[in-house]
């Protein structure tokens, strides 16, 4: 660690102190949609005579020093009109653009010269970036336009199978990727168990999708990071779009609250199929529905707050016997401060809640449980030099987990009142991430993280002999639940237990000429919070628990290289990446474990490890009538839950064994067509392995009941899953962009009406008595009609 640490101080030394023959100045400022006042992410500000550039952030600011001397200057952003213009820095200045979608000009800029290849030369790497029209494009099951399933078409993203929830990233479980929303942290991003996303496309401005060489801002998680941010609003003139499908409609509105100065959002979705269920004589219920909004403000020229918020519910009803209901709810509080044209910073407060209900009338009690967060952030972006930026802050996330609690409905109930214990957590991180351009051919990225996890006191905590809260029976080779032989009351200011992990990231892009580069990185990643589940994708019932004691945190080590190319002046582009991943304390269950209502989680759990790696290459199409992408994926996930003395068996008698997130071939291809003006076709065709899956290999018969002999954990696999999805979109008046404009959209999922597999269940034939197995597939060939409308 030590030689990190002064290869971090000469490298900065050596940015720091440039020579200073000359005067060098900044320009700094926003960049905005023309329109609305929308700041724009990612934008490319360049210099091309002394080939010189930068981004905009997550707030629209750049800030780039270069020079005395006149120049050109060309700002250039996907689906804008490229600005270029002359401008002469004999001062510091701050200057603002305003960027006119591309549709809308009549003297579009074409920019000839090969300048803008900064995916080339930039380090990051694993990282994917889809906008909100590309998602919407997508064909995708009921019509809803859905971030998740769009991201399970990128390369080393894949799905639990239909209406499963998550996403698995690069062989990692669902519960190892963090997903935020205006930097809130998203618990669960599925509605319905999967058949929809928690995120409006229509409100969502910007995604990423870090799957390695992670930037050292972000923590707590060890497989991936999802960070979307919502749209700001119109601050020049009121606004509507939505749409209308079969199943779920959706409307959002934005506007000025003070002209160019301060903007608010709101919109809203729901699914409203449950209420033609009663025409059917059926009283059962399955809807959601979820409200975004967000409020921003200039202060002055240095100053900007935002109020941004999501609240989403899901109802789930059988008759009057069962009832479910779920949802998140986050809200955040940001302040922009410009403390001089080198250094922004931006403050967070936010509150994040995830919460489960489940009413079983038939018992009469209820359970309720859930997971709540507060959490302070502080970020700065310094842009010291042209040829160095640093990102550094802190942030501390206090935790309150709910892991369950029952009470009775009536008073008549046979339940007694019962609470599970509660517990408490601090997380806290520092960090410091730089990005370095050594020479025009090398550019560095390398960072450090700093983070603690403190478990605070409960009011009952276990004790139990040797510290062991899993005992091998030796007799049956099998493991059981010990005993406590005491417990512990703790105050809430009380430490159970402490963590402290540094998390170095590194990586580094060597460019081979102007149209291709090759990239390494490394992260280490620390995860203190885990998702309970022995199931093969999370549920609703799932209950998130904090390390501690018993439960250590799991600890990434992640090593990717890559190979990158532009082709045709970026009409087409070429990823190609190796990865390899290695994670200590994954847990896993020992046979029989029962997660739900459980007040000694640790009597049922095993500390094991788990390891992936894999190829992956996408191919992209930019420019012309079709546009698409071609991504596979070889890769492998297994994971290894050894004896802790020579006695044991472990788990899989201590051997490798595939996760249920192991696919061995991901393919899948992406496009669309603009037919002309009116019409434009789109589609995507999936290819995956079959899910791992645990089969039984035999039978035995015992006292007239025939017993099944299951094989190897998850030594088998479910059916391959294939299918393929179309979409038309009509634009009947696609030439007008003032008042009402609308669009029809035509879907056909899974057109073929392939039949896949979401599980394969095992029982007994009641007639003969012989095990037989039960192919559960969920979806067909499923048609849809909707139609998009903005005024």
């Amino acid at each position: 660690m030590k030689y990190f640490f002064c290869w971090c101080i000469c490298a900065l030394s050596l940015a720091i102190n440039p020579l200073n023959a000359q005067s060098k100045y900044t320009l700094s400022g926003t960049i905005s949609e023309e329109k609305s006042n929308e700041t724009l992410i990612g934008v490319n500000i360049i210099f091309p005579e002394i080939s010189a550039g930068t981004t905009t952030n997550e707030y629209g600011f750049y800030s780039i020093t270069v020079p005395e001397g006149t120049y050109t200057i060309v700002i250039s952003y996907l689906g804008y009109t490229t600005i270029s213009e002359t401008i002469t820095l004999t001062e510091d200045i701050t200057k603002n653009f305003n960027l006119a979608d591309a549709l809308e000009s009549l003297d579009e800029i074409v920019i000839t010269e090969n300048i803008e290849k900064l995916n080339i030369r930039t380090p990051q790497m694993s990282v994917n970036k889809l906008t909100s029209g590309t998602i919407k494009e997508i064909p995708v099951v009921l019509g809803e336009s859905d971030i998740i399933k769009a991201i399970t078409l990128l390369p080393g993203v894949t799905s639990a199978g239909e209406g499963a929830s998550g996403f698995n990233v690069r062989g990692g479980a669902a519960d190892q990727n963090l997903i935020l929303l205006d930097e809130a942290i998203i618990y669960n991003s599925s509605h319905l168990f999967g058949f929809f996303s928690v995120f409006n496309p229509d409100a969502i401005k910007d995604l990423k999708l870090y799957k390695g060489g992670i930037p050292a801002r972000y923590g707590g998680r060890v497989s991936s990071v999802l960070d979307i941010y919502q749209k700001e609003g119109n601050s020049k003139e009121f606004h509507a779009n939505g749409g209308i499908g079969i199943v779920s409609s959706r409307l959002l509105v934005e506007g000025p609250i003070e002209k160019d100065k301060g903007s608010f959002l709101l919109g809203g979705r729901s699914s409203y199929a449950h209420l033609f269920l009663p025409l059917f004589d059926i009283d059962n219920k399955a809807y959601f529905y979820d409200l975004n909004t967000k409020l921003s403000y200039k202060l002055n020229d240095n100053n900007n707050i935002y109020l941004s918020g999501y609240f989403g519910r899901d109802v789930f009803k059988i008759e009057d016997t069962f009832e479910n209901t779920y949802g998140n709810a986050v809200i955040n509080f940001r302040w922009n401060h410009l403390f001089s044209n080198k250094l922004f910073s931006n403050l967070s407060l936010i509150y994040s809640d995830y919460d489960y209900n489940l009413r079983l009338n038939f018992v009469e009690f209820d359970w309720v449980s859930g997971i709540q967060n507060f959490n302070l952030k502080y970020d700065f972006k310094h842009y010291l030099s042209n040829k160095i930026k640093l990102q550094y802050g802190l942030n501390s996330i206090y935790y309150r987990f709910n892991p369950g609690e029952i009470t009775p409905t009536v008073e008549s109930s046979g339940i007694n009142p019962f609470k599970l214990t509660d517990k408490y957590a601090f997380e806290n991180a520092l960090y410091l991430d730089a990005e370095h351009k050594v020479s025009d051919k090398l550019a560095l990225s390398y960072g450090l993280r700093l983070s603690s996890f403190t478990r605070l006191g409960q009011d009952e905590l276990n004790i139990y002999e040797n510290d062991q809260a899993v005992l091998f029976n030796d007799d049956f080779k099998i493991y059981e639940k010990a005993e406590p032989i005491a417990t512990e009351t703790y105050e809430r200011s009380d430490v159970i237990e402490s963590f402290y992990n540094l998390e170095p990231r590194g990586s580094l892009s060597y460019q081979l000429n102007t149209k291709s580069s090759v990239k390494l990185s490394y992260n280490r990643m620390a995860q203190y919070i885990h998702l309970l589940s022995n199931t093969s994708s999370p549920t609703p019932l799932d209950i998130w628990t904090p390390s501690g004691k018993y439960v250590k945190p799991q600890l990434l080590d992640q090593y990717a290289i890559g190979y990158f190319k532009n082709f045709n002046d970026n009409a087409y582009s070429l990823e190609l990446e190796s990865f390899y991943k290695d994670v200590k304390n994954r847990i896993d269950y020992i046979d029989g474990a029962n997660l739900i209502a459980n007040n000694a989680i640790e009597q049922v759990i095993l500390n094991g490890k788990s390891r992936a790696y894999g190829l992956e290459l996408l191919l992209r199409k930019n420019e012309g009538r079709f546009k698409g992408w071609l991504a596979y994926t070889l890769s492998r996930s297994e994971q290894q839950t050894p004896g802790r003395t020579a006695n044991e068996i472990g788990i899989n008698n201590g051997n490798w064994y595939k996760t249920p997130f192991d696919k061995t071939h991901d393919i899948s291809i992406t496009g669309n067509y603009q037919w002309n003006e009116k019409w434009k076709i789109s589609s995507n065709f999936l290819f995956q392995t079959g899910q791992p899956a645990t089969f039984p290999n035999g039978q035995y018969s015992y006292n007239g009941l025939s017993i099944p002999n299951y094989s190897n954990r998850n030594s088998d696999r479910l059916p391959a899953y294939h299918r393929l999805d179309i979409a038309l979109n009509y634009k009947p008046k696609p030439n007008k962009t003032k008042g009402w404009q609308g669009e029809w959209v035509f879907g056909f999922y899974n057109i073929y009406n392939r039949r896949n597999a979401a599980s394969i269940s095992f029982g007994q034939n009641e007639t003969t008595n012989a095990n037989e197995a039960t192919r559960l597939s969920i979806f067909g060939i499923v048609p849809s009609i909707s139609y998009n409308f903005k005024l």
